[in-house]
């Protein structure tokens, strides 16, 4: 084997490695069931779903936020980024619906009101209870 082609088959060899080593460290968001929390409790709500990508303070700084294609929203500046007034209805409406983002594809964040639905055993009545009171706790981490 000649020089040129020791070079080229080390090359490659570390192209391979590093690619493995990348991978290796790559992070992964765990999907796992909807675990069931008192609607009434939106702090309790807040700490069970939201917390693993905003973080316990609500700054996008949770400890699965790294392994986000697009971080986390700050949920602490939403009043300060429309002009001083929560925007109550975008929120509920995104944790309703879900968000997407044209420019990026499909959002990270979970469509929560299937969700609580789901361990709301379909009472409706139950997830707007869900979605105001989870609403209500973000409004009252606005920085002022």
């Amino acid at each position: 084997m000649d020089s040129r082609s020791s070079k080229i088959t080390l090359l490659a060899a570390l192209v391979a490695v590093a690619a493995t080593l990348a991978g290796a460290r790559e992070k992964q968001v765990k999907k796992e069931p909807i675990q069931p929390t008192s609607p009434a409790s939106g702090a309790a709500m807040f700490k069970q779903y939201c917390s693993p990508c905003h973080g316990k303070s609500g700054k996008g700084d949770g400890p699965a936020a790294s392994a986000l294609k697009t971080p986390p929203a700050d949920l602490t500046a939403l009043s300060k980024k429309n002009n001083g007034k929560f925007p109550d209805e975008r929120v509920a409406s995104v944790l309703r619906f879900g968000t997407t983002a044209a420019a990026h594809g499909s959002s990270d964040m979970p469509v929560w009101g299937p969700a609580f639905r789901s361990v709301s055993g379909g009472d409706e009545s139950i997830v707007t209870m869900r979605i105001n009171n989870l609403v209500r706790y973000i409004k009252s981490l606005q920085v002022k």
